[in-house]
């Protein structure tokens, strides 16, 4: 995964030939088998050549400047490991490959940056989130988007089950229900924190201290995406307690994860978190409506370009699979915008979202029916 601090420093990069690429991945399945994502990648690498040719540099250099790629294309054992999108980025002294949970169109970019406005949706709430599910025999640990769900190894640091932590068989009635001796009826004896149960809590607290502190090891990046548990309701209310993830989500999934499949797991999981992806969205928007023609909101390209470039930005709406072409004079603050890309021209849009993202601003690929103002590609709240 792709940090924001290496996105940052990526778009701080400038060299005569930059090649950004990106393609749709699969995890697995008869995709996989058949060879289509490394095949696409050979596609996508043919147009690079042609671009680095059509922009002066000699035949005899390219096949050497691709070499990383290339390689790539026939390592199965990469192709086996992948997520949704990969992303990839070289020039002479860099060659970095990104598998994200994004889904990308299969595309291409060779300029003197990297074009990185594909990579927002992973930091500004597109839905991103991870699933630790509390089984009986075994602790799960999944990484979700909105149509993507799969489980990750959990790191070496973090207990498999209960006994690994606390040295015996732990019986799986202390983890659910059990009989009240008082009324025969059953109720969980951890609900309410009866005396009767404090060993019990104390080795639940201990055993899911030791996964978040494995976790931690893992879940260390600037990203900081929701963590929903799947577990019962007085384990999430012990597994708070030692908690030190700072996104740990305020509801969860409520049941027995080890009666559910990946599938209902994640189906759950997105139904409870989407709402938190959707409302800073949604306010952003609001904003937009609500200030445009005020002069705090606004939809001209070079307006937003000079303000992005002075980190008045607040929030940047942008249209998914558009762009918008030119040359930007920095001395000047002016834009020339162009009909066509042609090598002696640059990516605006890609432009504006590094200048916002790289300033604290939020940056939204959204879909054409979505953004605010649809007579222009770009749209953009103010900061005063």
């Amino acid at each position: 995964m792709i940090k924001k601090t290496e996105v940052k420093e990526l778009a701080n990069v400038e060299n005569q030939y930059c090649v950004s690429l990106f393609i749709p991945t699969h995890r697995g399945g008869q995709e996989t088998l058949d060879g289509e994502d490394s095949i696409n990648l050979k596609t996508q690498l043919k147009e690079v050549k042609s671009k680095l040719e059509e922009r002066g540099m000699r035949e005899d250099k390219i096949e050497d400047f691709v070499k990383p790629i290339k390689n790539l294309v026939d390592d199965s054992d990469f192709w086996r490991n992948q997520s949704d999108g990969l992303a990839i980025f070289l020039t002479k002294d860099i060659f970095e490959k990104y598998t994200v949970p994004v889904h990308f169109e299969a595309f291409n970019y060779v300029s003197h940056e990297f074009y990185l406005k594909p990579l927002m949706p992973l930091f500004n709430g597109n839905g991103m989130f991870y699933i630790l599910a509390l089984k009986n025999d075994k602790v799960a640990f999944y990484e979700a988007t909105r149509h993507s769900i799969v489980e990750l190894e959990m790191p070496d640091e973090a207990p498999g089950q209960l006994e690994d932590r606390v040295g015996y068989d732990h019986e799986q009635n202390s983890l659910k229900d059990r009989s009240d001796k008082h009324g025969g009826q059953t109720k969980s004896a951890f609900h309410g924190y009866g005396e009767e149960s404090t060993e019990e809590q104390n080795e639940l607290k201990r055993y899911f201290k030791a996964i978040n502190d494995g976790l931690m090891t893992m879940l260390h990046g600037d990203q900081n995406p929701p963590l929903i548990l799947c577990c019962q309701d007085f384990q999430y209310a012990l597994y708070k307690e030692v908690n030190t993830y700072k996104s740990l989500y305020e509801e969860h999934i409520s049941g027995n994860s080890s009666d559910k499949d990946d599938a209902l797991l994640h189906e759950e999981a997105w139904n409870l978190v989407e709402p938190y992806f959707n409302q800073k969205r949604k306010e952003k928007m609001e904003d937009f409506k609500e200030l445009h023609g005020s002069g705090k909101a606004t939809s001209d390209p070079e307006k937003i370009m000079k303000s992005a470039v002075q980190g008045k930005v607040d929030s940047l709406f942008i249209e998914n699979g558009e762009d918008i072409y030119g040359n930007y004079d920095s001395s000047k603050m002016k834009i020339e915008i162009k009909e066509e890309r042609n090598p002696s021209n640059i990516s605006l849009m890609n432009l504006v979202a590094m200048k916002v993202f790289k300033l604290g601003g939020d940056v939204y690929l959204t879909e054409k029916e979505d953004i605010p103002d649809g007579s222009s590609k770009m749209n953009a709240v103010l900061r005063f």
